[in-house]
């Protein structure tokens, strides 16, 4: 079916803002939502997009993909919207992908299992490379972990970011002694905790998402794993600490490029001027909202540097993309997003940095 040309295009230049609202990340809605207005507001204090005010439209990332992608298909098919970011998993990403192809920006700014191509989609988050990589070389030289059992949710990024870490492993001389995967939502907690304990594992890689992770961590230290056992994770923001409970979260370890505790003038002032906004009874800030934050940056970035919304101007134009967020400085090389990856500890309802990790390559 051919699309019907797209209606004149508005004043107002509007963002389809893709952020869970149910499902097992749906916990992440309300800090995502918040964030989503500060963004929007800074945009507007910088000027715009190309001169024009920006505006975004919410779209519930937590559905079924193939709706999720509907959805945006009706938005992006009637001029509803000129471009497309936020923070929702990788399943999703495949489901829009082709409906934005050739004609509205699509900025992923979460961390993904990397290897995407496809022109007009613009990853800004953390790969395994860069983020799994140097904390299981971290951990191994720290911390003496070299037996892992790898437990994640069963789709895209657990199962490809899982093939990296067997790469991984080789490189660092680990041992993978275990795998399970689990449905996204269901929550088959209990026998992965009784696989892990019959193992001789000194670490437990997470690659859980949500709920899931919140159920795996209150079960784990309810079994008394977490006294023996180190757990580490690419992904555990502040909302799944908070929801997991400072007895859950015994020798916890998580990378990313940011943290709530990040001590730096940007993150720092990213944390000033939300609260402002907002006042003291917000949605705590996470590692998941900031990136809806960075996709806006992001977005705005690529564009101006184009100084074009069409995808072949924005393709031609990515690599020597930079700019400063909260995270510090994000560069494009190679269509590849670099960035500081940092390793956290949980200590008690939050996240403090323990290091900035070095990546091998």
């Amino acid at each position: 079916m051919i699309d019907a040309p797209r209606p004149a295009r508005s004043p107002d230049f509007t963002i389809a803002m893709v952020v869970p609202l149910q499902g097992t990340a749906g916990l992440f809605g309300p800090s995502c939502e918040a964030m989503t207005d500060l963004v929007v507001h800074d945009l507007n204090e910088a000027g715009g997009i190309l001169g024009r005010e920006v505006k975004a439209l919410l779209v519930d990332g937590g559905d079924d993909p193939g709706r999720v992608s509907e959805q945006v298909h009706s938005l992006v098919s009637a001029g509803r919207v000129d471009a497309v970011t936020g923070w929702h998993i990788s399943s999703v990403r495949h489901a829009l992908a082709p409906v934005t192809a050739d004609r509205v920006p699509y900025v992923y700014p979460a961390l993904y299992e990397g290897g995407e191509t496809r022109g007009g989609v613009y990853c800004g988050g953390e790969t395994p490379r860069l983020q799994i990589e140097p904390a299981l070389r971290w951990i191994r030289e720290h911390l003496g972990v070299r037996r892992w059992f790898v437990v994640g949710d069963d789709y895209v990024w657990p199962r490809r970011s899982s093939l990296a870490v067997g790469a991984y492993a080789r490189e660092l001389d680990l041992d993978i002694v275990g795998e399970a995967f689990v449905d996204l939502g269901n929550h088959q907690i209990n026998q992965v905790i009784t696989q892990i304990s019959r193992t001789d594992c000194d670490g437990v890689l997470m690659l859980l998402v949500g709920q899931d992770a919140v159920a795996f961590n209150r079960r784990f230290a309810k079994a008394g794993l977490d006294q023996r056992l180190v757990r580490f994770t690419p992904f555990m923001d502040e909302n799944m600490v908070l929801a997991s409970g400072a007895a859950a979260t015994g020798n916890l370890f998580v990378s990313a490029s940011y943290f709530r505790s990040l001590v730096g003038a940007n993150s720092m002032d990213l944390t000033s001027r939300y609260y402002a906004l907002h006042g003291p009874g917000a949605p705590p800030i996470s590692t998941v909202s900031e990136s809806c934050y960075e996709g806006g940056l992001l977005l705005a970035s690529l564009i101006e540097r184009a100084g074009s919304v069409s995808a072949a101007d924005i393709d031609a134009a990515v690599d020597g993309t930079a700019y400063e967020g909260p995270r510090g400085t994000v560069e494009f090389r190679d269509r590849r997003a670099h960035q500081a990856v940092h390793l956290a500890a949980a200590d008690g309802l939050d996240l403090e940095i323990v290091t900035t990790l070095k990546t091998s390559r």
